[in-house]
């Protein structure tokens, strides 16, 4: 057996186009010793700012879990940066501009990627997401959880 080295964060492979198909990635950030604090209003619209700022990369749907924040996305244009640089901006930008100095530190060091690689893969990602609130207890149903939702339409096929 192969004594293989402990990963301390994931590894970030870069996006890559397959087949003429769009680029989807599915990305998970935690909140530093997983504290919950995302799921508040002035989070909520804080972090679609950040995002928004940070257009390089384009957010489709995304939901906001009390420690963790589940979202997809996909490069703005051809130039788009690496992601760990596009994830580590909004992480900044969000943790500059964070209501509560007392939670502080904010995020985890790193996150989590993998790029979608088959059709369905988007539908069956974001009813999985979808239904972590149920199954964690947040909500009976997940289209009553206030802290989700979509910023840009991705293409999927």
């Amino acid at each position: 057996m192969v004594n293989l080295p402990d990963r301390h964060s994931p590894i970030h492979l870069p996006a890559r186009e397959l087949f003429n198909r769009p680029i989807v990635i599915f990305v998970t950030v935690c909140t530093q010793k997983r504290k919950p604090i995302l799921a508040q209003a002035d989070v909520h619209e804080l972090l679609r700012k950040a995002w928004t700022e940070a257009s390089m990369w384009q957010i489709g749907r995304y939901v906001l879990m009390p420690d963790h924040v589940h979202l997809f996305c996909a490069p703005g244009s051809a130039d788009a940066p690496p992601l760990s640089n596009w994830v580590q901006f909004w992480k900044s930008h969000a943790s500059r501009h964070w209501p509560r100095l007392h939670e502080h530190p904010i995020w985890q060091k790193s996150f989590w990627d993998t790029q979608l690689r088959a059709g369905e893969s988007y539908s069956a990602k974001w009813e999985y997401v979808r239904l972590n609130l149920v199954r964690k207890g947040l909500v009976g149903n997940p289209q009553d959880w206030p802290f989700a939702g979509e910023i840009n339409e991705l293409p999927w096929w």
